[in-house]
């Protein structure tokens, strides 16, 4: 039987961090040999981690990556690798190095370069015009990267028609949203069954700013049946055998390949490379069963990508703790969790500040939360330091009520306290605010919206009730107390103040939001969905009116389709509306 073994090298990239990827990439390609893999194969940009945006415009970093592609290349002695990296030939090429023991055999250049989202890589890259295949000891194996597996009529095409290449495989550094991996399996699926070829593809892990990288690396055969994958949101080396004479008996009984091989024409994009055979000694040795591992729920996934997506903030940027507002309500008690879970409790200071209107019971459910989850708690009031602020505008607010400019400097004040302790001690501040908020505008500048980063910000209000809830029942005790599921949320800011006073309630709000930001539906066809006209046209308006804020927001994790950052850039100043 013709096996080829394949060592996928899930791999967390940090962006810059050049030296430090290589030397993990070697120690995966050490793991790798000792498994007796033919090829290890690294994500997309791996040397360079991604995005490493306008780094590429540094002509010393291009340099770099090209330096320490040189050592890499020469730790692969007895076996091959495939390594992301930065390639310069008069223009830069977002590119796959094929290594073959310790030779740089080809390399292969990303054909469709994504331009949509979160993705700006026209800004950078020239695209790919050729396709390469490898044969090594008679098996053919394409490579291309990312983009260039969505398109049928791509890279996979002319590989498998034009090249006979019997594998593919595909590099990745492929952003998560909720529920993407399901769609990247059935696409991959129907490319492995239509070009009846196997498919590997290799996936990025952690978190890069906003993205977060869900790893999930497969392989499908060339039936579209999965036989392996990795987990999610882990570093993993997945080692899994690869039957070819399988792509060579489904391709004897497919009467259409045969027919398109006669009308096909590669037009010389197909670049063939031949290795020759395995280095002397190297056999794959006996079979291996390959690992399916399981897909996380969907609420698993979610909370899961918060968590990588908020450890790596914090210690890729050298952060050893985090602190965090603690107001007794559902928004930041989600974060308290995820922060513990990120980094642990003992890196995690939750901060009550209670003002005159904050009531008896949020201080006790934020304290019992602490208690809960085992994190450091500080009570500090902020009372006098408000009616200090009152006394000394007090001349200058002549003649005027209170009215919300004396709820935000409540807000404000609390975030130059949390701002203060991450000064002093070198805490990171993790903000508390979620996409209802941030979309409607419910947020202060400067206060609830001063920090480093906004784990949440992605998260609409709905969403966080249930991913409490299922923190909650990951473990026999629960961490956040009860009533704060059931009381009516609130900012606490003036006597009996709630959210509802100022929102749509939420179980209206976020449908609409979803369907005017996610989906860019207009406001007639949101009215038309069933809801009144007043509030949609409220809603719209309180969307318009805050693109300010949230251009002045911190960074957050990205979970959904559209986020509030680089999915989604709208003008400021604008004057268009519906």
């Amino acid at each position: 039987m013709n096996v080829v073994r394949v060592a996928l090298a899930q791999m967390n990239s940090h962006v810059g961090a050049v030296d430090r990827n290589a030397e993990k990439m070697m120690h995966f390609i050490a793991d790798a040999r000792r498994h007796k893999a033919d090829i290890v194969v690294f994500p997309e940009l791996a040397l360079t981690g991604y995005p490493p945006e306008d780094l590429l415009l540094k002509p010393g970093f291009i340099k770099t990556n090209l330096n320490v592609l040189g050592d890499v290349i020469r730790s692969t002695g007895g076996i091959s690798a495939i390594v992301g990296f930065v390639e310069f030939d008069a223009d830069l090429y977002n590119a796959a190095a094929f290594i073959h023991d310790g030779k740089l055999i080809g390399t292969a250049r990303k054909a469709f370069l994504p331009n949509y989202g979160v993705f700006d890589e026209y800004r950078y890259f020239q695209r790919g015009t050729s396709f390469p295949v490898y044969r090594m000891d008679g098996t053919i194996i394409g490579v291309n990267i990312c983009e260039d597996i969505w398109y049928p009529d791509g890279p996979i095409l002319y590989q498998a028609l034009g090249g006979d290449a019997e594998v593919i495989i595909n590099i990745n550094a492929s952003p998560y949203h909720a529920g993407k991996q399901l769609t990247r399996e059935r696409m991959l699926s129907t490319r492995a069954q239509d070009n009846v070829v196997t498919v590997v593809y290799v996936n990025m892990v952690g978190g890069q700013d906003e993205l977060v990288f869900d790893g999930g690396s497969v392989i499908f055969s060339e039936s579209g049946e999965l036989i392996a994958r990795a987990r999610q949101f882990e570093e993993e080396l997945l080692v899994a055998d690869i039957d070819v004479d399988g792509v060579l008996r489904a391709r004897l009984h497919d009467p259409r390949r045969r027919e398109d091989k006669l009308t096909f024409d590669p037009d010389r994009m197909v670049r063939e490379y031949d290795l020759g055979p395995r280095p002397k000694g190297r056999s794959p040795g006996p079979g291996i069963k390959n690992t399916v591992h399981s897909l996380c729920d969907p609420d698993e996934e979610m909370y899961r990508a918060l968590v990588t997506g908020t450890r790596d903030y914090l210690l890729k940027n050298r952060f050893k703790k985090a602190v965090i507002g603690l107001s007794g309500g559902i928004d930041s008690s989600l974060v308290a969790c995820i922060a513990a879970d990120a980094v642990g409790k003992e890196n995690v200071v939750g901060v009550f500040m209670p003002s005159m209107f904050s009531s008896k019971e949020s201080r006790e459910d934020a304290s019992v939360l602490a208690d809960n989850l085992g994190i450091e708690f500080k009570i500090i009031p902020i009372a006098d330091v408000y009616n200090a602020y009152r006394k000394m505008l007090a001349p200058h607010f002549k003649g005027r009520k209170s009215d919300i400019t004396e709820e935000n400097i409540q807000a404000r004040i609390r975030g130059n306290i949390l701002m203060g302790l991450s000064n002093k001690f070198g805490w990171l501040v993790l903000t508390t605010g979620n996409k209802s908020e941030m979309s409607a505008g419910y947020a202060t500048l400067y206060g609830d919206m001063a920090g480093g980063y906004a784990v949440i910000k992605d998260v609409s209000k709905m969403l966080v009730y249930k991913l409490a809830r299922y923190r909650n029942g990951r473990t026999t005790h629960a961490l956040i107390p009860e009533r704060v599921f059931s009381k009516p949320p609130t900012a606490e800011l003036r006597p009996n103040q709630k959210d509802e006073d100022s929102l749509p309630p939420y179980s209206t709000l976020d449908p609409i939001l979803a369907m005017l930001i996610e989906e860019d539906k207009s406001v007639d066809e949101v009215i038309s969905s069933g809801y009144s006209r007043g509030t949609v046209l409220k809603v719209q308006h309180l969307i318009d009116a805050s693109e300010y804020k949230r251009r002045q927001s911190p960074p957050g994790v990205k979970i959904t389709r559209k986020a509030l950052g680089k999915d989604r850039r709208m003008p400021i100043t604008n004057r268009y509306k519906e």
